[in-house]
C-alpha cells in the first residue's frame, strides 16, 4: 500500500495579510519534506470561492513549483474541474502535458465535477447536468493529449475542431486518471470507467472492504475504458497528524480535522454562505457538537477504545478521528486498509489551524516507525497485483470502441490563417500576393513581420 499527502490549503478566519504566503510557502515545505521521507503522492485540489475550507485555485501551478522541489513523488490533481465551464478540456490537456514534463512524468490525473453551489452556481453549471459535463470534458481532454492531431469534437458541451494540441505528456498514452469520490456509486462509476476512485468518504476499512470488492469486480465484468490506459486503484483519505503519544497527537490533530469535515459540510450540505463575510472558523467553533464534528467527542471515546475508527460516537456526539494517535496505533489502523485492498491512504494533516511545525514532526515520526515497513511489502504486493490484473486488463481494454478515436473529417484536414482565409473569401488576386511576397520576404530575411503585416488589411479599405 502506498501513501499520499493531500491539500486543500485551507485557512481559516481571521486572515492577515501575509496568511496565504504562509500556507503556501509551509505547504511547499511540508511537500519536499514528504518526498525526503519516501511518500509516494501529493494531492492537490481545485476549487473556487470556497473561502476557509480551500483556497486552492490553482493546482497546477502549486504542483509544478512543487516539482522543482521533489525529485520522486507523485503529483496528483485530486482534482481538476473537469466540467467544460470551469476548464475547456483542450487546456485541460495542455496544462497536464506540461506538468508531466517539467516533472519527468509524475503527474496523476485526477478528475471531477464539483457539488458545491459556491462553484456551481459561480459558474452557472446547472447541477443537473454536470456529471455529463464532466463525462464528456474528461473524454475529449484524454483524445486531446493522445490524437496527433485532435480529430474534433461537436457535443453538448464542446465543440471543437481539428487541431494538434501541444505538448504532449510524457507519460504514454497518458497519466493515470482518477476520479473523486464520495459515494460507493461513484466508486463503481469509476470502475466502470477504468479509472481510480480517490475516495472522500472518510470510511472504516471494514467498510472500505465492500467498496475494494466491488470496484474491482465492476472493473472485470463492466468496464468499457474511457481512456487509453486503465488505472485500477482505490485511494482512501483520512485525517491523520501522528505523535509519540495520543494525547499529544489529539491536542495537535483533532480541531484541525474536524474543522476538515464541518468546513466541507458547510458549503455541500447544511450552510448558507455571505462571500468575504461569513465566519466559517466561527460558525464551527459554535455549532461543532451539534453538527457532528466534536472533537470533545473524540477525546472522550479515546478513554474506551483500543483502535482507531474514522469516526466516533460519544453520548450522541460523533467527530472524525482517522489516523490520529501513535505509531503503532497508526500502524495498526493502517494494516486494516492494507488487509482489505485499498492500494493507498491519503493523509490530511494541513487542516483547520494545525500548526506548520506540527505536521512537519508528525510526517518524520511517520516516516521513521511506520512508513518503512509498508514499503517493504509494497514493491512484491505491486508485482503480485500487475501479475493478477494483467489479463483482465487485456480484456478491458478489446472493450474500447474504435469511434472513441474518430476520424478526421476530411482526409486532408487543415486550416488558413485568417488572412489567408480573408484573401480566399474575397477573391482578390492582389491579396494572394502580397502574401505570397511576405511569405518569400520573410523567409529571407529582408522585412520584419511588423513591416509586412502592418500594411495587410482587407482590400479596398
Amino acid at each position: 500500500m502506498k501513501f499520499g499527502i493531500f491539500y486543500e490549503h485551507q485557512l481559516p478566519r481571521p486572515w492577515e495579510e501575509e496568511s496565504e504566503f504562509r500556507l503556501i510557502q509551509d505547504a511547499l515545505e511540508q511537500c519536499e519534506f514528504a518526498d525526503q521521507l519516501g511518500i509516494d503522492f501529493v494531492w492537490e485540489v481545485e476549487h473556487h470561492f470556497l473561502e476557509e475550507y480551500s483556497h486552492s485555485s490553482a493546482p497546477e501551478v502549486f504542483l509544478a513549483a512543487v516539482s522543482q522541489r521533489t525529485k520522486n513523488i507523485r503529483l496528483g490533481h485530486g482534482i481538476v474541474q473537469t466540467p467544460p465551464p470551469f476548464n475547456h478540456p483542450a487546456r485541460v490537456a495542455e496544462r497536464i502535458a506540461t506538468l508531466d514534463l517539467v516533472s519527468n512524468g509524475r503527474v496523476e490525473f485526477g478528475t471531477g465535477e464539483a457539488s458545491s453551489e459556491a462553484e456551481l452556481g459561480g459558474f452557472e453549471i446547472d447541477p443537473g447536468k454536470k456529471r455529463e459535463m464532466w463525462e464528456e470534458g474528461l473524454r475529449v481532454a484524454l483524445r486531446c493529449m493522445t490524437e496527433a492531431p485532435f480529430t474534433g469534437h461537436s457535443g453538448n458541451y464542446v465543440t471543437m475542431p481539428p487541431r494538434n494540441v501541444v505538448p504532449k505528456p510524457r507519460q504514454k498514452p497518458h497519466p493515470p486518471v482518477w476520479v473523486a469520490c464520495s459515494r460507493r456509486e461513484t466508486i463503481h462509476l469509476a470502475a466502470t470507467k477504468g479509472i481510480g476512485a480517490l475516495t472522500f468518504a472518510f470510511i472504516n476499512p471494514e467498510e472500505a472492504t465492500l467498496w475494494v470488492n466491488d470496484y474491482y469486480a465492476t472493473l472485470e465484468r463492466e468496464c468499457v475504458p474511457i481512456g487509453d490506459a486503465v488505472n485500477p486503484n482505490v485511494a482512501a483519505v483520512t485525517t491523520f497528524m501522528c505523535a509519540p503519544t495520543e494525547e499529544e497527537a489529539l491536542a495537535r490533530g483533532i480541531e484541525g480535522g474536524n474543522f476538515f469535515g464541518y468546513s466541507l459540510a458547510h458549503y455541500y450540505v447544511f450552510g448558507r454562505h455571505q462571500p468575504a463575510v461569513t465566519d466559517v472558523w466561527a460558525e464551527y467553533q459554535a455549532q461543532r457538537s451539534e453538527q457532528g464534528y466534536s472533537p470533545e467527542a473524540v477525546f472522550q471515546a479515546a478513554n474506551n477504545s483500543d483502535r482507531l475508527g474514522a469516526k466516533v460516537v460519544q453520548e450522541g456526539r460523533s467527530g472524525l478521528r482517522g489516523a490520529v494517535g501513535t505509531p503503532d496505533q497508526i500502524r495498526e489502523y493502517l494494516r486494516r486498509f492494507e488487509d482489505c485492498g485499498v492500494d493507498q491512504v491519503v493523509f490530511v494533516s494541513q487542516a483547520g489551524k494545525n500548526r506548520h511545525e506540527h505536521i512537519m514532526e508528525s510526517l518524520e515520526l511517520f516516516g521513521k516507525e511506520v512508513l518503512p515497513e509498508f514499503k517493504e511489502r509494497d514493491e512484491k504486493a505491486q508485482r503480485d497485483k500487475a501479475s493478477r490484473l494483467a489479463p483482465v486488463i487485456d480484456k478491458v481494454m478489446e472493450r474500447k470502441p474504435v469511434e472513441d478515436h474518430p476520424p478526421l473529417p476530411e482526409k486532408d484536414y487543415s486550416f488558413p490563417s485568417i488572412p489567408l482565409a480573408l484573401a480566399e473569401r474575397v477573391g482578390n488576386d492582389q491579396f494572394f500576393s502580397l502574401l505570397e511576397h511576405a511569405r518569400g520576404a520573410l523567409a529571407r530575411g529582408e522585412a520584419t513581420r511588423s513591416e509586412l503585416f502592418g500594411g495587410l488589411r482587407r482590400p479596398g479599405s
